[in-house]
């Protein structure tokens, strides 16, 4: 017959410690935590409203909460006292943000000057519930409506109009398409039976977003990933002219090799011409509307950085994780950071968002918690 554990008061004080026991005992809890969390509700979401606010204030509101991605605007003859009642809830799953949208009519702007303050390229994928959208690129304007699946670059300049409209948006982090070896075509509007898939696909994620554990997400965004590659494959689209459609894909060639060569002191405009065969004529116009390519590189080194610094699991030092991303000196380093994100990095470590779990505030905590849309947008993929 087994005998009961030994309290410590039972060895008198000169019995030896069971190591043994004391051990295995410690570690065996983990796993049951770890196991109880990955089938726990995993997401909370990033709510924002405007139907709380007196009338006269709403627009403005809303304005304010988007003006990290797009300047917005009223329809011409619209006023503000009517009010402006909308709805944005965003849920982060690492590596894909996924929006609900209801808002009324209104014009949308992402503007050269937007690019430079603002450097996120992420792709932004949009299903329409309802209404409709006219989104110009260079002149050339792509209509959105229920049953078609738009795409559209966040790294480019845009401007459009819609109607009432609730839609379903999912962004995505450039990377995750770098290794397709085709270029998605950007401001384009696509369906088909492939479409209908992916519509259905994202309807589902939309009904389940409340109930997702943490061991479901990862597999969700690639297969998110997989079906829009799909899609976009199968698309006969041909919307954009040669030329625009050829800076696009060049400006793809840019970003990618920057992306790979993030941690190289080497990585110039100079070097950027002769590993791409391009011209420097011609690589500055392509990235004018962002603030230079120097800009650029110096925007993508730092996010890099940021994501580094607010991963609670990377135990990297400072200086190890500014070498990492092309900083050779650790001052540089800081005052780039701080004039970017207006805090430190070391203030960067208390910010974190985690990898795979949205954090839930209400819209008066946003300012405070550092936790908003536009820090999801950020920290997006990392």
């Amino acid at each position: 017959m087994s005998q009961p554990l030994a309290s410590p008061d039972d060895t008198g004080g000169d019995a030896p410690p069971v190591h043994g026991e004391r051990r295995r005992w410690p570690r065996s809890a983990r796993p049951v935590e770890d196991a109880v969390a990955a089938t726990f509700p995993a997401l909370q979401p990033l709510k924002f409203t405007t139907r709380d606010l007196p009338p006269g204030d709403q627009f403005a509101a809303w304005q304010t909460y988007l003006a990290p991605l797009v300047d917005i605007k009223l329809p011409e003859g619209a006023g503000t006292e009517s009010g402006f009642p909308a709805d944005h809830t965003a849920w982060n799953l690492g590596s894909m943000l996924v929006v609900q949208q209801d808002a009324p009519a209104h014009s949308y702007l992402r503007s050269s000057a937007r690019l430079r303050s603002n450097t996120i390229d992420h792709w932004h994928v949009v299903v329409l519930r309802s209404g409709r959208t006219w989104t110009e690129v260079d002149g050339l304007v792509c209509e959105g409506e229920p049953g078609k699946v738009e795409f559209r670059s966040l790294g480019y300049p845009f401007r459009g109009r819609t109607t009432d409209a609730k839609s379903l948006s999912v962004f995505l982090p450039r990377e995750l398409f770098t290794e397709i070896g085709k270029d998605i075509k950007n401001n384009t509007s696509i369906s088909g039976n492939y479409t209908k898939l992916l519509i259905e696909y994202l309807d589902s994620i939309e009904t389940n977003l409340a109930s997702l554990t943490a061991k479901d997400l990862p597999q969700i965004v690639q297969t998110t990933r997989d079906m829009i590659i799909t899609c976009v494959s199968s698309s006969t689209d041909t919307s954009g002219t040669t030329e625009t459609q050829g800076n696009l894909a060049l400006m793809e060639r840019v970003r990618r090799h920057v992306q790979r060569n993030l941690n190289s002191p080497d990585l110039t405009p100079d070097t950027l011409c002769r590993e791409l065969g391009i011209s420097r004529t011609r690589l500055y116009q392509l990235f004018e509307p962002s603030g230079g390519v120097l800009h650029y590189i110096q925007k993508r080194r730092l996010l890099s950085a940021h994501a580094a610094l607010s991963n609670s699991a990377n135990r990297q030092q400072i200086i190890e994780i500014a070498a990492a991303v092309g900083y050779t000196s650790a001052a540089h380093f800081s005052r780039a950071f701080s004039k970017e994100f207006g805090y430190s990095p070391r203030e960067a470590r208390s910010v974190a968002v985690p990898p795979y779990f949205a954090h839930a505030v209400s819209p008066a905590e946003i300012g405070e918690t550092g936790h908003s849309f536009d820090e999801w947008l950020k920290s997006l993929g990392h």
